[in-house]
């Protein structure tokens, strides 16, 4: 493959601006404090300094101290991306690092630079260096990138990612540098000097490590070298000569270089496979192997695994004695042997024997004569260990070498069972270079700066630039087919004393020895930097030197690597090959010219360049100033641009390669051109390299007047410079423009227009056919000659490219005339007429033609893509929209994008071809290739989105969204599509708009137009985030100043919400005042007179007391009712409102208090409501806030007095599952403080964090506090009862669900625990009992019969012995040993005792059976039903019993009332005999029980549900139990009835406000309230708590939850519900009071809040909710009005936002919940959108407001009734709203136009009521057109081509008939009138000038007037095709029947042929007698 250096002769380009550079970060840092730290670590006394941050430790301090004065610098520069898209913002970031700090700053040319980030270390940074580390994600192979910035310093690196997150890594050996590639980063591990042993008697260690994250081990590379010979040996990178020189991560290689070889070598970098990983690991047999043997890489792994882990800093003593070895330190022979191989103990330090002095040495001795740099690292232990043991490895295989003591020490060691560490990186030698034997070592030497380079053919290049030898070596390479591999095919080099690349104008500028900057694009020379004049007499010393550019080969085969240059000539034929020898001598002379240039050092010239951003260099000059200059661009012009691209494409590379170099040095002459003459001075260059002569040529003579084309004319003008030198005159004189300047005189600039008309007519008078003068020949010796038709026929591709974009259209015309004349001169007749067409008034101007020798015509290469048919795309589109097949349209890949997207999505949506985009795309698609070029790589559109395109059965339009957005399509990119030709696009928008599916991503909603939807899957995207991050709406509450409001608590429910949902009434602040507990309570006694004053004060207090019962009871409600409703800040504790115990008596509001003495209150009363108010505080912190385990040690209380209360807030931490985050050493501390209610917060937390995941760590906290878990002979815990119980339960909620055997028979044995000998387990049984049991009920939670491995326990006939008594088994296992002795206090024998164990029991048979339907089991708990029976159950026990039974037979319960009473049994319900003894106390308990027990089961089943019927039976009870209890008074119910019928309606109420949980219902609200204001007499504590939980549920989370009925919520209610309530505040015999927050596990979030996309505020909306078939109902759809609660969603199909205000959307629920779900979780907040033309129904409720509804009353009001200016009340858009104002009001200036302003309001209206505001400038865009075609003032015909579209498209839906008429977009009466408007101005035309029609079909000269322009319009909107050929077909045309025949032929539609007729006829037959009137054919 030869490479053609070809080289221009003496050119010259000027450079850019300069400007002096000064890294920005060395100013920062001057201003920065960083000394100061410094001194402040030294003064710590070393005692702080052992525990001070372990990044430096104690070392790193005592280096500091002998720091030198002057810091090194560095910095380096790169182009900044703001990560949008890579073009839109251009910056530089700089990463500065000197001393301690390292800067990271931006700036560009237009904005000053800043810091962006400032770090600073705790030791001098050795490199920073940017990386991007990739993290993968856990759904499929979905890599996330994390950039960062890491700082190296010698002991760790400092990682900081952009997100925030800071990592420190340590490093378990030196580093001697750090290399970021694709992966993350690379490490070398820095050598020993005395590393100098031939032959190692070890193994190498190896030398390069990877981190593939700062998180990941140190892992080392694997290497594979190529060659035959070594086969495919893996082995770790392991030889300490090979030096990295360069990494790069595009494609991803390394470039090493070898210090013995001398050569450099490129690898591929990727990860491990899975075979080689196994390969280097497998220990190899023979012992001389390469790879590392076992005992090293256990070795590595030992070492690195210590040093990278930091368990405890200074673990081991001092440094020397590293833990490994401290065995081996007692052997002194090993000790000797340490130092017996000195060269062996590879260290740094200089003092090697200074290290280990004795075994005992003191930790400071060791530390002050450690002082080497390799010692500063984080853990001690580790790497010291690393340092001593790690450089002497001795492997097993090679006895002879050392003495065998010292090897047994060593194995002591390495640790064998350390597994190695596993290899992530593997590098794969992809080239090397090839360097003769001879002179080897001169040759080469180590490349100080290596970087990649492309040309403008796109070859690449890895250049390495060699100091020494003053050369540039260029190797090219191509990336292979599979893109892993790269073929290196050749080598040349370049003379350069530095080069630089230059990224985006593919080129790199080279520093000759010279001095004098040149440009080179690839190894292609382009031409000399000129640098404006300030530094030019300093740098621009001309330098004649024999200085000559010869490639020279190195070809690296085996095979020729003798014959070491290959001299391959450039084309400008040398005069002679250049001997070896003359090249060497260059080098002498170069050395002997600086030599002689030494007295000039005063005037500075450039040492080197660096920071090479994008097209941006410095200089560094010998002065040490340095400055940043700016290469030019190759083409600033967009066109230009484009064409040049083209040109690229088609050519051959070299030739391309020619003309790119060419116009790069006529566009960058010193002084060049201003913009605007760009596309002139192309055209001039473009023609002259095809063989024109443009002076000649009158169009481009008047282009060249404005514009001169030479290098230098005018540079000192463009540039005033202060001092002009002789050189830049020489040079001047020398160039190629002298000499030509003297045959052709210079003309003055002369402006075309001001020719004199004479002259012009002169220009334009040339005929094609008059023989012309020879100038106007073409030159066929031109480079550009032989590629003319292929030149023409891309440039003509990319002209229809321009037409498609209305941006680049106005370019087009100016290359039409480029155009037109290449068609002319290849009589391309055709073309001319398609560009005449176009621009009608313009091309006539043009009539010159160029001839080309037909001798020569063969030269030209006419590619078989140029037809003669000429390709036209709005042709192609229209014949598509027709319905006609056409041949596929050729296209440019890469270059006409614009063109593929548009055609394919016309194949797509309207030939509906399904397959258009992906495998039929050469149906529609002709891909141009470049006959010549190797590898035609299509780069992927400009910026490619994450959308998958998946096509199911989705609809055409949807199919077209979604591959349109795949393609990288905006709705920016839309507006700049035509108009005609957006429609169809338009309407697939519009039709997918309508209804669109829920699971698009956010690109596809952006196009569509519905923000709603984007701003909801933008959400769904910031899933981690917290809801109140980035625009999104999020429901934060209002911030209130008043102090009385803020300290209830309940300050966070959202008002907006709560608002919507019970806009009607106030109940939302009832609530608050029921359940605050912060104020004192009005204490109203009225004193009777016989009552003396001490007695009156003692009757208050007991009367607060009473109250204080209530408002104690009070947190636990308010807990439930603000649920999640609160982000803490994590800077501030949360506030915990006072439990305020104190009243205020009326009058004269004196304080009551209960600590006065005079009554005596329980003590510890306010225990536990404390707790619950602790409980209440915490549960209002949402599960999304950020909370982490320093702030809830931050919120730990300083009094003791608090410490209730911040147990009570641990559990509500674990409730909402922050408590995971809490370490485990804090848990640890606040268990051991033995404070019992911490422990009880604690455990029950933990446990509900980890509900159901069998977590051991946690499983092992609570068997501590569980006497059966722990093994039996372990000593005695005094853990606390109510722990034990808490534990118990802990151990149900980690295990649930799970069926744990153990665990099951451990609990069901506790249920019956007998009391202990010592009054151990003798107070509150009962609760252990029944904790035992709901633990085991969780544990096997809905398993029913079906336990696995349970089978032998019977479990249920143990708990059914347990419910009813009888012996007690035997004790079965472990827990024997215990209950040897029975109790001494309680007398139990050896029956069960009922009493404790069967609610327990009771309930763990309800929850393992739960809803099973098993009625075997639920016939164990019905009800006895004979009376004898009865008498033996506690009535509470008959509620327990029909609630279990009821949820066993879970489907059988029924909502009514029927159902409820079927619970009781027969006996009870019949006629009494009188003759038998019944007491009717014990059945009217019975009764009662065991309705509010049905009613129990009737809440659970429906809970959440808010169920009609459900609610109105439990309400029926309520009802009926209140009239019973207001007899309760009488003698007929005792007090014991009372007691038993309020427990009952605390039951039913509770029952109701489950059903109802989050509704807020009034009537439960209002009993609530009743409940609450009855304190005296029986209403204790327990019961007070139930009304309030009620309460609480019935509200909760402010309305924003409710319950769900899943089987753990079930159960977490059974806990919290236990219908057995405590007596008074201390109260926890039967139950635990801290298990009555479980009920919070049930909630679950269901509000779906409807949020306004436009406002951001919560508003009303319909939504429409189908339930799926059950056996109970059939498929319903209900209407609810949202915000709403959502039923549980697996009972839904679908949910839709109905219209008509709102844009639908829906929801299918059947395919999957999760969307659904996560929308709930995120404040249910759901996005909508207004539809223009409505109101929201807050504002209009009834819709008689909207626009449309004024239009009812007679069809056509609405429009006349339209007032424009109330358009802002209907719709958001501010395009709209500003229309109506500024085209829709009559003004004074617009009087005259009164019925356009009618027009526009019209079109306004449309466009509102339509609501496709995005179609107004469509209407109007039509409007103008039509307008400009009647005035007769158009001047080029493509608006007439998009109305043509725009009726195909119409005419297409009309004939489809008028089914889907709603799915078009233009739909109204508008299109028919524009349409005819049209029709009646060209048949108007017609008529007069169908002579005109007649003189172009005979292909006359057209004439250059209004006329041509009317007769384009004429055919383009006509469709008529170019007839100069179908002259034939009409031969013999005499009748209409004839063309009839042949209008197929013709290819014209016919209803445009009917127009026609006359005119055609009368041309064929030459008669114009078959005038057919033309009327009677419009169609």
């Amino acid at each position: 493959m030869s490479e053609v250096v070809y080289e221009e002769t003496a050119t010259m380009i000027a450079a850019g601006d300069l400007q002096s550079f000064v890294p920005f970060g060395r100013e920062h840092c001057r201003n920065h404090p960083n000394a100061f730290n410094l001194q402040l670590r030294e003064l710590q006394p070393a005692s702080e300094l052992w525990s001070s941050d372990g990044a430096a430790g104690l070392v790193g301090s005592l280096q500091e101290v002998s720091l030198q004065e002057r810091e090194r610098e560095s910095w380096q520069l790169r182009k900044g991306c703001t990560g949008v898209k890579e073009d839109e913002a251009e910056f530089e970031e700089e990463l500065y690092t000197a001393g301690n700090m390292a800067v990271w700053s931006q700036g560009s040319r237009t904005q000053a630079s800043s810091v962006y980030k400032a770090f600073t270390v705790d030791s001098p940074v050795q490199q920073a260096l940017w990386c991007n580390f990739a993290v993968p994600q856990n759904n499929n192979d979905a890599e996330e990138v994390e950039q960062t910035v890491c700082i190296v310093q010698s002991t760790c690196i400092n990682v900081h990612t952009v997100t925030g997150k800071d990592f420190i890594s340590p490093l378990p050996f030196q580093v001697s540098n750090v290399w970021a590639t694709k992966f993350g980063l690379l490490l070398e591990r820095k050598n020993a000097a005395n590393d100098t042993h031939p032959n190692p008697p070890g193994e190498p260690l190896p030398t390069v490590f990877s981190m593939l994250h700062p998180l990941d081990e140190i892992a080392p590379i694997v290497c594979k070298p190529s060659g035959p010979f070594e086969g495919s040996r893996v082995q770790y990178v392991s030889d300490s000569n090979m030096k990295i020189v360069f990494t790069c991560c595009q494609p991803s290689i390394v470039v090493s270089y070898d210090t013995v070889q001398g050569t450099h070598t490129v690898w591929a970098l990727r990860k491990v496979t899975h075979d080689e990983r196994s390969m280097v690991l497998r220990c190899p047999t023979e012992p001389a192997g390469t790879p590392l043997g076992l005992m090293a890489s256990g070795f590595l792994a030992s070492h690195l695994r210590n040093a990278s882990h930091l368990d405890s800093p200074g673990g081991s003593g001092g440094l020397g004695s590293a833990a490994g070895i401290s065995s081996a330190f007692s052997s002194p022979l090993h000790y000797s042997a340490l130092y017996s191989h000195p060269s062996r103990i590879m260290t740094s330090s200089p003092g090697v024997h200074s290290r280990v002095h004795s075994p005992s040495i003191s930790n400071m001795a060791a530390l002050s004569r450690a002082h080497s740099p390799g010692m500063a690292a984080p853990s001690f232990s580790g790497v010291s260990r690393f340092n001593t043991s790690f450089h002497n490895p001795s492997p097993r295989g090679h006895h002879g070498l050392l003495p065998s003591p010292n090897s047994t020490a060593n194995e002591s060691v390495a640790m064998p069972e350390m597994e190695p560490i596993i290899p992530d990186l593997c590098v794969e030698q992809l080239w090397n270079e090839v360097v003769s034997a001879g002179c080897h070592r001169e040759m080469s030497s180590q490349a100080s700066k290596v970087f990649l380079t492309s040309d403008l053919c796109e070859n690449h290049y890895l250049c390495f630039l060699v100091e020494s030898h003053q050369h540039l070596r260029c190797v090219k390479f191509i990336e292979s087919n599979d893109a892993t591999q790269l073929i290196f095919p050749s080598v040349t080099t370049i003379p350069a004393k530095d080069a630089a690349p230059l990224q985006n104008i593919d080129a790199m500028l080279v520093l000759e020895a010279c001095g004098s900057l040149v440009i080179y694009t690839g190894i292609t020379r382009v031409s000399k930097v000129h640098l404006p004049s300030s530094l030019s007499q300093s740098i621009s010393l001309t330098n004649h030197l024999p200085y000559l550019s010869t490639p020279v080969e190195t070809i690296s085969t085996p095979a020729n690597a003798g014959s070491r240059h290959i001299h391959r000539l450039n084309e400008d034929a040398m005069p002679s090959p250049v001997s070896e020898l003359k090249s060497l001598n260059i080098k002498q002379h170069e050395a002997s010219f600086f030599e002689d240039f030494s007295f000039q050092q005063a005037t500075p010239f450039i040492l080197s360049l660096r920071d090479p951003v994008c097209n941006r260099v410095t200089l560094e000059l010998s002065s040490g100033a340095m400055l940043r200059i700016c290469i030019p661009e190759i083409a600033t012009s967009e066109l230009v641009r484009k064409c040049l691209e083209a040109i690229r494409f088609i050519l051959p590379k070299e030739v391309a390669m020619k003309v790119l170099v060419k116009w790069y040095n006529i566009y960058n002459a010193p002084g060049g051109p201003s913009a605007h003459a760009e596309w002139s001075q192309f055209v001039t260059c473009f023609m002259t390299l095809m063989g024109y002569n443009t002076e000649r040529l009158a169009w481009t003579r008047h282009l060249q007047f404005e514009v001169p084309l030479s290098p230098v004319i005018a540079a000192k003008k463009a540039r005033p410079s202060d001092g002009g030198s002789d050189e830049d005159w020489d040079y001047l004189l020398a160039s190629h423009y002298h000499r030509q300047i003297n045959s052709q005189p210079v003309c003055g600039s002369v402006d075309p227009n001001n020719v004199p008309s004479a002259e012009k007519e002169d220009l334009f008078s040339h005929q094609a056919d008059s023989p012309s003068s020879s100038s106007l020949k073409l030159e066929s010796s031109a480079p550009l000659f032989p590629h003319i038709p292929a030149l023409f026929s891309v440039l003509h591709l990319l002209y229809q490219e321009l037409q498609l974009d209305e941006l680049h259209r106005a370019r087009a015309s100016s290359l039409v005339c480029l155009l037109q004349q290449l068609a002319r001169d290849l009589q391309l007749e055709e073309y001319v007429d398609l560009y005449w067409r176009d621009y009608p008034s313009l091309i006539s101007c043009f009539t010159e033609s160029c001839i080309i020798d037909q001798a020569v015509i063969g030269q030209m290469h006419r590619p078989s893509f140029l037809s003669s048919d000429p390709p036209c795309v709005f042709n192609w589109l229209s014949s598509c929209l027709r319905g006609e097949a056409s041949p596929p349209f050729p296209y440019l890949p890469g270059i006409c994008q614009r063109t593929k997207l548009l055609v394919l999505s016309y194949a797509l949506y309207i030939i509906g071809d399904d397959n258009a985009t992906s495998t039929n795309e050469w149906k529609y698609l002709l891909k141009l290739s470049a006959g010549q070029r190797s590898r035609v790589s299509e780069p992927n559109s400009r910026r490619q989105s994450s959308v998958k395109v998946r096509f199911s059965s989705e609809s055409l339009a949807e199919q077209l969204v979604v591959w349109l957005t795949s393609q990288g399509f905006t709705l920016k990119d839309l507006e700049s599509v035509p108009f005609g030709v957006a429609l169809p696009i338009r309407e697939a928008i519009y039709r997918c708009r309508e209804q669109p599916s829920s699971d698009w991503p956010e690109e596809v909603c952006l196009l569509i137009g519905r923000q709603d939807l984007t701003k909801q899957a933008h959400k769904m995207t910031l899933g981690k985030s917290k809801a109140s991050v980035g625009s999104g709406f999020s429901l934060v509450p209002p911030a209130s100043s008043e102090a009385d409001e803020e300290e209830d608590g309940m300050l966070d429910i959202i008002h907006e919400v709560t608002g919507l949902i019970w806009s009607q009434d106030l109940r939302i602040q009832e609530v608050r005042r029921l359940l605050q507990s912060s104020r004192p309570v009005r204490v109203s006694v009225v004193q009777q007179p016989e009552v003396s004053d001490h007695e009156y004060i003692e009757e208050k207090e007991n009367k607060l007391l009473q109250l204080c019962q209530r408002t104690m009871a009070l947190p636990v409600g308010r807990g439930l009712f603000t649920l999640f409703s609160y982000h803490p800040v994590p800077t501030e504790p949360l506030p915990v409102p006072k439990l305020n115990l104190t009243g205020r008596a009326p009058p004269r509001n004196a304080m009551v208090d209960l600590n006065s003495g005079n009554i005596d209150v329980p003590p510890n009363m306010t225990n536990w409501p404390s707790f619950h108010n602790g409980v209440a505080a915490g549960l209002k912190i949402a599960p999304a806030s950020q909370v982490d385990s320093a702030w809830i040690a931050y919120n730990k209380p300083k009094s003791p007095e608090l410490a209730n209360e911040y147990a009570g807030f641990l559990m509500a931490l674990g409730l909402n599952g922050h408590l995971t985050k809490l370490a485990t050493l804090n848990i640890h501390d606040y268990l051991t403080k033995g404070h019992e209610m911490t422990s009880i917060g604690l455990l029950l937390g933990v446990s509900s964090a980890k509900l159901g995941t069998m977590d051991m760590s946690i499983t092992r906290l609570l068997s501590i506090h569980i006497p059966a878990l722990l093994p039996p002979t372990s000593t005695e815990l005094d853990v606390p009862h109510n722990v034990q119980v808490a534990a118990v339960i802990g151990i149900g909620l980690v295990y649930q669900g799970t069926g744990h055997r153990h665990n099951a028979e451990v609990l069901l044995s506790e249920i019956g625990r007998p009391p202990g000998p010592e009054m151990e387990y003798c107070t509150d049984r009962e609760s252990y009992s029944l904790a035992a049991g709901l633990a085991l009920g969780m544990v096997c939670l809905g398993h029913g019969s079906n336990l696995i491995g349970m089978t032998d326990l019977n479990v249920p006939e143990q708990l059914y012995q347990y419910m009813v008594g009888g012996h007690r088994r035997a004790q079965a296992g472990a827990s024997r040993e215990r209950h040897k002795s029975p109790s001494y206090q309680i007398k139990e024998g050896d029956t069960i005792n009922v009493d404790v164990t069967c609610p327990g029991a009771t309930l763990a048979l309800a929850m393992i059976y739960l809803k099973t339907n098993n009625r075997s089991i639920a016939d164990w708990l019905k009800p006895p039903d004979t009376w004898f029976l009865l008498d033996f159950i506690k009535p509470e026990f008959l509620l327990l019993r029909t609630l279990a039974r009821c949820i066993i037979m879970w489907d059988e319960i029924l909502p009514n009332t029927e159902w409820v009473k079927s619970n009781i049994p027969q006996i009870m319900r019949g006629n009494f005999d009188p003759s038998e003894d019944i007491n009717m106390d014990t059945m009217a308990q019975a009764q009662d029980y065991i309705t509010a027990g049905a009613c129990m089961a009737l809440g659970l089943r429906f809970a959440g549900s808010a169920n009609s019927d459900a609610f109105d039976c439990l309400y029926e009870f309520a009802k009926t139990f209140m009239k019973m209890m207001s007899f309760a008074g009488t003698a007929a119910v005792g007090a014991m009835g009372y007691y038993n019928l309020q427990t009952c309606l605390s039951m039913i109420l509770l029952a109701m406000s489950m059903v109802m949980a989050g509704t807020g219902n009034l009537k439960v609200l209002q009993l609530c309230r009743f409940f609450h204001k009855r304190t005296g007499g029986e209403m204790n504590y327990g019961f007070h708590m139930a009304h309030h939980m009620a309460l609480g549920l019935l509200f909760l989370g402010g309305g924003r939850y409710t319950l769900s009925t899943s089987n753990s919520a079930i159960a977490a209610l059974l806990c919290a519900l236990y219908p057995h309530f405590p007596a008074h505040s201390t109260d926890n015999r039967y139950h635990l009071q801290a298990l009555r927050h479980l009920a919070v596990l049930a909630a679950e979030p269901r509000l779906l809040v409807p949020v306004d996309v436009d406002s951001l505020k919560p508003c009303y909306a319909l939504l429409e909710v189908t339930y799926k078939g059950t056996k109970w109902y059939d498929e319903t759809t209900v209407e609810l009005m949202a915000p709403t609660l959502l039923p549980e969603l697996h009972l839904l199909k679908e949910l839709k936002v109905k219209g008509p205000r709102y844009w639908e959307l829906s929801l299918d629920l059947s395919k999957e919940t999760q969307h659904l779900k996560s929308i709930l979780v995120r404040d249910g907040v759901l996005y909508v959108k207004l539809r223009a033309g409505q109101l929201p129904y807050k504002d209009d409720p009834q819709g008689w407001k909207s626009l449309l509804a004024t239009a009812v009353s007679h069809r056509n009001s609405g429009v006349t009734a339209f007032k424009p200016e109330a358009i802002s009340t209907f719709t958001s858009e501010p395009a709209l709203i500003s229309f109506a104002e500024f085209f829709c009001k009559t003004s004074e200036g617009l009087k005259s136009r009164e019925d356009s302003l009618m027009l526009f309001s019209a079109m306004l209206y449309e466009c509102v009521t339509q609501e496709c505001p995005e179609m107004l400038p469509t209407y109007i865009a039509i409007e103008q057109a039509v307008g400009a075609l009647h005035q007769g003032d158009l001047q080029q015909t493509f608006p007439l081509w998009q109305l043509r579209l725009v009726v195909e498209l119409w005419d297409g839906r009309m004939l489809r008939g008028l089914a889907n008429k709603h799915d078009t977009l233009l739909t109204s009466e508008f299109l028919p009138v524009m349409k005819n408007a049209v029709d009646v101005a060209l048949d108007n035309w017609l008529k007069d000038h169908s002579s005109e029609v007649r003189s172009y079909m005979r292909g006359e000269v057209l004439s250059r007037d209004a006329q041509s322009i009317m007769l384009a319009c004429f055919l383009v909107y006509r469709s008529i095709p170019c007839f100069r050929n179908t002259q034939a077909n009409l031969e013999g045309c005499n009748s209409f029947a004839d063309l009839l025949l042949r209008s197929s032929q013709l290819g014209i539609p016919l209803r445009d042929l009917l127009r026609l007729v006359p005119i055609l006829l009368s041309s064929a037959s030459g008669s114009q007698s078959l005038l057919f009137p033309l009327q009677a054919f419009s169609s």
